[in-house]
C-alpha cells in the first residue's frame, strides 16, 4: 500500500463512526476525523467549518476555502487527514470534488487528486433493524451519543419519550438498507476494496478495532495504547423490546 494522505470512513447514521472517529483522534496521529462535508449544500459546508465568503466568491473560490480548511481541521496538526462521510452525501462531494477536476475522471481518482493516496473504510453494521431502532430513538429522543460517565455528548432536541411505531421503524430499515447497498455499488463502480469494519467488533473490542486501522494506515500500533472510548452504547431495554417487536410485527404482515 503507498504511503497515505487521507482516509474517508463510509458509514450510515448509528454504525459507531462516532466512536470509531473519536478513538482516531485520541490517538494523536490520525488527525481528527468528522463530518466537513456534511449537509446538503456548499453553503451547509462553510457555516460548519466556520467560513464566511467573501461577497462575490465563485463557487471553484468557496469549493477551495471549504476543502482548504477540511483538511486543515482533519489532519490537527498530523500528516493523515479524516474524513467520515455518510453515504447520503456521497453524491454532492463527488459532484463539487468534479468542479476542481471537470475532465473525465474517475470520482476515486478525484479524491486521490484532492485528498492524496486515500484509504476507504467501510464501517458498517449487519443488524439493520437494530441500526433502525437506535436511529429512530434517537431522532425522537433528541439524544444521540452519551459518555461513559452518562453525561450528553450530543443532544440535537430536548428530551421527549421515544414512542414505538411500525411503520417509522420500516421506513428506517429500508433507509440504513439501501445506504449500504448505495455504498457496495460505489465501491464496485470505482474498484474500490475497502477496509470492512463491523459495528459488532468496534463495539466489542474498540481498542483492537483501533489498532487494526491504525496498521492499515501505516501507523504504530502502539498508539491506541492507553485510549478508552469517549462514547458508550445507548442501546438498553427498550431497544431490545422494539427489536423483537419489530420482527415479530413483520412476521404477522
Amino acid at each position: 500500500m503507498p504511503d497515505l494522505d487521507s482516509y474517508v470512513i463510509c458509514t450510515s447514521p448509528r454504525s459507531g463512526s462516532t466512536l470509531l472517529c473519536t478513538l482516531l483522534a485520541a490517538t494523536g496521529v490520525a488527525g481528527k476525523p468528522a463530518s466537513y462535508f456534511y449537509g446538503d449544500s456548499v453553503a451547509d459546508w462553510l457555516e460548519d467549518l466556520g467560513i464566511v465568503p467573501e461577497a462575490g466568491s465563485s463557487e471553484r473560490d468557496m469549493l477551495e476555502a471549504a476543502f482548504s480548511e477540511a483538511m486543515r481541521q482533519g489532519r490537527k496538526g498530523t500528516r493523515l487527514f479524516g474524513l467520515r462521510q455518510q453515504q447520503r452525501g456521497l453524491g454532492l462531494l463527488c459532484e463539487k470534488l468534479a468542479v476542481g477536476e471537470p475532465e473525465d475522471l474517475a470520482d476515486s481518482e478525484r479524491f486521490r487528486r484532492r485528498f492524496g493516496p486515500t484509504l476507504f473504510i467501510h464501517l458498517s453494521r449487519a443488524d439493520k433493524v437494530a441500526q433502525a431502532v437506535s436511529l429512530l430513538k434517537a431522532e425522537q429522543s433528541g439524544l444521540w451519543h452519551m459518555a461513559p460517565d452518562g453525561t450528553e455528548v450530543e443532544r440535537l432536541a430536548p428530551h421527549r419519550e421515544p414512542i414505538y411505531d411500525f411503520g417509522k421503524l420500516r421506513a428506517c430499515v429500508d433507509m440504513v438498507t439501501a445506504y449500504d447497498r448505495n455504498w457496495e455499488a460505489w465501491f464496485r463502480q470505482e474498484a474500490i476494496d475497502p477496509l470492512r469494519i463491523s459495528y459488532d467488533a468496534l463495539s466489542a473490542d474498540p481498542v483492537a478495532t483501533l489498532r487494526s486501522v491504525l496498521g492499515h494506515l501505516g501507523l504504530d500500533r502502539s498508539a491506541a495504547d492507553g485510549i478508552e472510548p469517549g462514547v458508550r452504547k445507548l442501546a438498553d431495554g427498550t431497544s431490545a423490546d422494539w427489536v423483537a417487536r419489530y420482527r415479530r410485527d413483520s412476521l404477522a404482515r
